[in-house]
């Protein structure tokens, strides 16, 4: 059997996740309720998403939606647990999921630089453009103006020049 998963969403109360998908062998579209259990707003949202997608009972169903996806909603239930608004929720998520450039990502530990490449990584795939996009050229050339003259760099000089 296959399922095509639409729609993914969390319900509050009780707390639970819902999938709207559609099955192929009886072309219906059908939705399932997933209770959430033993999840407080001390858990680990990576680690929940990841039981409920390797979940026997649940896997087939949620094979189409993103990891990214369930880490989301778990982190709206986060948030609303510990008493915030879906709007700060949904802000608070957005603000760990944007990539600042000017951060030093030398100084981040190995689980967060993972995130961020997971990240850019994500970005990367939605921008590219494919071979079948019907706005895909081959090689593109472009001309950069010289307006200005182009500054000397120290470290362009040879050895036994002078700067």
């Amino acid at each position: 059997m296959t399922y095509v998963a639409k729609k993914c969403g969390i319900c509050f109360q009780p707390p639970s996740i819902v999938l709207i998908y559609k099955d192929d062998s009886k072309d219906k579209t059908r939705q399932r309720i997933m209770p959430v259990r033993n999840f407080s707003k001390f858990s680990d949202c990576g680690l929940a998403a990841e039981q409920l997608k390797n979940n026997p009972r649940h896997k087939a169903y949620l094979e189409g939606v993103s990891l990214r996806q369930l880490q989301k909603l778990y982190s709206l239930l986060k948030g609303h647990l510990g008493g915030e608004s879906l709007a700060e929720s949904l802000e608070k998520f957005h603000l760990e999921e944007t990539i600042d450039p000017e951060e030093d990502m030398n100084k981040l530990d190995d689980k967060e630089l993972a995130k961020r490449k997971s990240i850019m990584d994500e970005l990367f795939e939605k921008n590219r453009k494919k071979k079948d996009d019907p706005d895909f050229i081959y090689d593109i050339e472009v001309e950069f103006p010289q307006d200005e003259q182009l500054e000397s760099c120290g470290w362009d000089v040879e050895s036994g020049e002078e700067i």
